[in-house]
């Protein structure tokens, strides 16, 4: 089941409906669902409270009766509200539409194996706490380099985002000693099938401001090899992972509750996403047909609703991204996704 999807809110304010848009009101303004069903319960039984948008800034409280939304209206629109941070509430009428999308209906799994996809891992503590903040001060005490809506860093190889590749010419030295303990615990991983000598040698450090995301892509097949890491810091955010049947090299088939296929708007083929939460210090692992097959995806969202919890993105997020470069073509089994067969 996804959330109720509502329409936009109707024009002067209208009555004729027990669904009403608050404005100036969520998580991002402090104020969390359950706080905000309470007050609104003053008034009459509550279906729920739901996000407007991604902005985590604008709610939809849903009454069982019209009357019961029009007396929560008169009382608290344009008023503020004690009890929520005496915020004065912009409050009009929403339409609930029947149809939700399939975005929506994603669910969102907490851990790597509800996904069925293969080669995909998640190694939630992967770091303490401690650990995570050296790691944050190491990075701040370096120069950024700055792009449209994030800060990157690189070391090892620098990666080129206009051909999505690095130049194996231009080396920029070892990685650097603070990610050291990160290197050294990797081998360490349970249900790592990795070679005795395995080695990383590019690492991209990303830093995601609230609200920022990552378009879908696939790392290019020809720039890397098989095995990308992927350590979270600072705050959370959730991944989603898509296959396109246009240029897959099997038909994806919706074989679990966690799967979700839509209709690709720009370029008419099917796509199958799934969805995972990433808590901070956790190490994310693609390789095998989640490294070569699969788009990966962070949404442009400062809020994410975890099945039913809606969840604040913190006021960062940072990335440690490690991979091998890849010196030789790519031999994978995914030549529809491969560029070293085109």
């Amino acid at each position: 089941m996804g959330l109720p999807r509502f329409g936009r809110p109707a024009s002067g304010g209208g009555e004729g409906s027990p669904n009403l848009y608050v404005a100036n009101c969520g998580p991002a303004v402090g104020i969390s669902h359950d706080t905000i069903a309470s007050v609104f319960a003053r008034y009459g039984q509550l279906q729920g409270v739901y996000a407007a948008d991604e902005t985590g800034a604008r709610v939809i409280v849903c009454f069982s009766q019209e009357s019961d939304a029009k007396a929560a209206f008169e009382c608290m629109n344009g008023l503020p509200c004690p009890d929520l941070g005496g915020r004065a509430l912009h409050i009009r009428y929403s339409m609930l539409q029947h149809q939700p999308t399939s975005k929506e209906s994603v669910p969102v799994s907490l851990v790597a194996s509800e996904l069925e996809i293969n080669g995909i891992y998640l190694w939630h503590d992967f770091i303490t706490a401690e650990e995570e903040l050296q790691l944050l001060a190491a990075v701040d005490d370096r120069p950024w380099i700055f792009l449209a809506k994030r800060r990157v860093q690189h070391y090892g190889y620098e990666f080129c985002y206009q051909t999505r590749n690095v130049d194996t010419q231009k080396h920029l030295g070892e990685l650097p000693s603070f990610v050291s303990p990160v290197l050294e615990k990797i081998p360490s991983l349970p249900d790592l099938d990795a070679p005795a000598n395995l080695i990383l040698d590019q690492l991209t450090v990303n830093e995601y401001p609230p609200g920022v995301g990552l378009s879908p892509h696939i790392d290019t097949h020809s720039a890397f090899e098989g095995l990308i890491f992927s350590l979270s810091l600072a705050g959370p955010c959730i991944m989603e992972f898509r296959r396109y049947s246009g240029g897959a090299w099997r038909h994806p088939k919706v074989s679990s509750s966690t799967d979700i296929k839509i209709e690709d708007a720009h370029n008419g083929s099917d796509v199958l996403i799934k969805s995972i939460y990433l808590p901070p210090r956790s190490m994310l692992l693609l390789s095998e047909e989640g490294r070569y097959a699969w788009h990966h995806y962070i949404p442009h969202h400062k809020i994410d609703m975890v099945n039913n919890s809606t969840i604040k993105r913190g006021s960062r997020r940072v990335s440690f991204t490690l991979r091998k470069v890849r010196t030789g073509p790519c031999e994978c089994e995914f030549p529809q996704y491969c560029d070293s067969r085109r």
